[in-house]
Formats: C-alpha cells, structure tokens, sequence
C-alpha cells in the first residue's frame, strides 16, 4: 500500500473547541496522524512518499472559489482584527440560517466565518490552511498514483475532510478530500466513480457535493442522525435529485451497532457499488467505528478492520483511500493500519 503522507498536518493544531456551551480541548489532534504513520513504519506496509505540488484548479472544481479565498486569508484577517488574536483560535460564532441570505459577502470577517461554517467545534488556527491545502494535495496524488498503475494508495493527512462542503466547513474539516478526489478521477477520464464513507458519522459535504450528479455514487455507512452528529444529513431517504436520483446510498445504523451488522451494510453498500458500474472507488476511512471511540457509538473491534480492508479490496476497483476520523487517538494507528492490511492480503 502507498502512502502519501502530509507531514505540514501539525501546522493545524486547534488549542479548544465549543462542545455543549463549554470550551473543551480539540479532540482531533496531531496525534491521531502520528500514531498511524508510526504504525505504517512498524509494520513496513508499503511505501510512505511526500505530496505533489498542485495549483488551486483541482480544489476550486469541488469547492466554491469565493470559500476557498476565504480559508488562504482567513488567519491573517483573524489577527488583523486584534493583534492579540494570534494567541487564541478563530471560532464562529453567527450563521445565516433558513431565511437569512447568504449571496452577499458580508466585509465582517466574522460574518464571512459564519457564512462559511456550520458549527462552533471546528476551530481555525494559523497552520489551517497550509494542512488543509497539502492535504488536498495528498489525495490528488494518491489520485495520480491510482491513475499510473497503482492498484490503491492512502492520503494520510489531517484536518479531516468529509463533512467539509462546496462553500463550508465543520466537523473538524475544511477541504473535502474524498469529493476532491472523486473528481479528479473524473477529470481524468474515469466514467463513473464510488465514494463509499466508512465513518462512524455521515460524509455530509461529500453528499452534498455530488447529490445531483449521475456519474459520482456516494454510499455511507454511519451512525443513525436521529441521534448522531450530523444530524441533519444522512437520513435513508436521501437518494439524490435531479439527475443524481438514485446514486446516493444511506445506510444509518443506530448506536450500539456490532460489527457483523455494520458488515452487513458495508456489503450493500459494496453491492450498490458494483450494480453503478464504479470503475473506481474513493474510501472516505473513517475508524471512529471503533468500540473504544470517544465521540462515537459502534462496537468495532481492532481485527475487525483486517475485515474491513478485505471487503474493500474484494471490489476488485482502483481504490484511494483517504483518512477520515478515528478519535481514540492511541488505538487508531493500530486500527487504521488494520483496515490497508487487510485490504493488501486480499488484493494480493
């Protein structure tokens, strides 16, 4: 398995977040990243290589270019309200809900923050967009070394990316990795391409992104949003509109969920895969599915990601693999790790 691994991902190291009218430390942490590069040099899976350079193209044909100006400038214009601001994190704190319009940009800087977010957990720090950028430019590697023979690679990076969308960022993430390599395979020529999202909570923005689109099918297997982060994406009724009615698959399960039920949805999901056709597929590779995940609720254990890595490979697809959540931070290179093992054994 190659790894293409963005080691600018510290640089985004948020001090607090906004969890239930209290501020908390983050919860997604350097660590996380670390821990699974130390497993991948344990174990010696595979090879561990830097990101290519990219311009901005490949990022502004999945995220709106007035959001991604705003995430380059964002720190600078953070400071600039107060010099003493370089000591503390940006978090929003207003959002145009409902009725509200959101056409116009608004000179507040605070106003533009809201206007680009969704909640007041995903703070924004100095290094947010230099993380953000090289991590895009992980998953568009791993894309190009798919594309040259590579039967998979994995974009090891940080902030995570699924619930980013055209114009938002939360949930921890702010480019959209997976989306952004979904379409980079079909500006290559890939006909029709899988996003299958494997994290405890629904890829939101990836849903988001493509929920009109025939030609990218996105499936996720996640925690029910009755009572789970999103909440307000991710229902079993969501199969897409327009000319992207019936390629999006959602598949929530209710907290507790063990392993041989999850299994079984990842294999209708696997099955939905195959019966679009993919010629390729995107892994949004979330493992806060784990049993011991602090912010989560399924009943994963560490070999059941052996399984998992099977399953995917059993596609048969050109896969990229992109690093999503897993937040029992001394558990997830181990789980992680398990999940490319397993799909290496199977694909041989």
């Amino acid at each position: 398995m190659l790894t293409i691994y963005n080691d600018q991902h510290p640089l985004h190291h948020g001090k607090m977040e906004m969890y239930r009218g209290n501020l908390v430390p983050c919860v997604e942490v350097p660590a996380r990243a670390d821990y699974v590069l130390a497993e991948l040099q344990s174990r010696k899976l595979g090879h561990i290589e830097a990101p290519q350079g990219f311009g901005l193209d490949a990022i502004t044909r999945v995220h709106a270019a007035r959001y991604v100006d705003f995430l380059a400038g964002a720190w600078d214009e953070w400071v600039a309200l107060d010099p003493a601001n370089a000591e503390r994190d940006a978090i929003p704190s207003y959002w145009p809900i409902r009725s509200f319009r959101s056409d116009v940009l608004p000179a507040s800087f605070p106003a533009r923050m809201g206007l680009f977010s969704y909640d007041a957990g995903s703070p924004l720090t100095s290094g947010t967009w230099r993380a953000a950028q090289t991590g895009a430019f992980c998953a568009l590697t791993a894309v190009q070394k798919v594309l040259q023979g590579e039967r998979s690679a994995f974009a090891l990076t940080r902030p995570p990316g699924h619930h980013a969308g055209a114009d938002f960022f939360g949930g921890y993430c702010f480019l959209n990795n997976a989306a952004i390599a979904a379409q980079a395979l079909r500006d290559a020529g890939v006909q029709r391409v899988a996003v299958l999202d494997i994290d405890y909570h629904h890829g939101n923005g990836t849903q988001a992104i493509f929920y009109d689109r025939p030609d990218v099918f996105f499936a996720s297997v996640h925690g029910d949003p009755h009572t789970e982060y999103p909440y307000y994406l991710g229902y079993a009724d969501e199969l897409g509109q327009g000319a992207g009615l019936g390629a999006n698959l959602n598949l929530p399960l209710p907290h507790g969920s063990d392993f041989a039920r999850w299994r079984a949805a990842l294999a209708v999901a696997l099955q939905s895969i195959a019966a679009f056709g993919a010629d390729a597929l995107v892994v949004s590779l979330g493992v806060d599915t784990f049993a011991g995940d602090p912010i989560a609720g399924f009943q994963l254990q560490s070999a059941d990601f052996l399984r998992v890595g099977e399953d995917l490979a059993a596609a048969g697809l050109p896969t990229v693999l992109v690093f999503e959540g897993g937040y029992a931070v001394a558990e997830v290179g181990v789980n992680a790790v398990n999940v490319l093992d397993g799909f290496v054994q199977r694909a041989g």
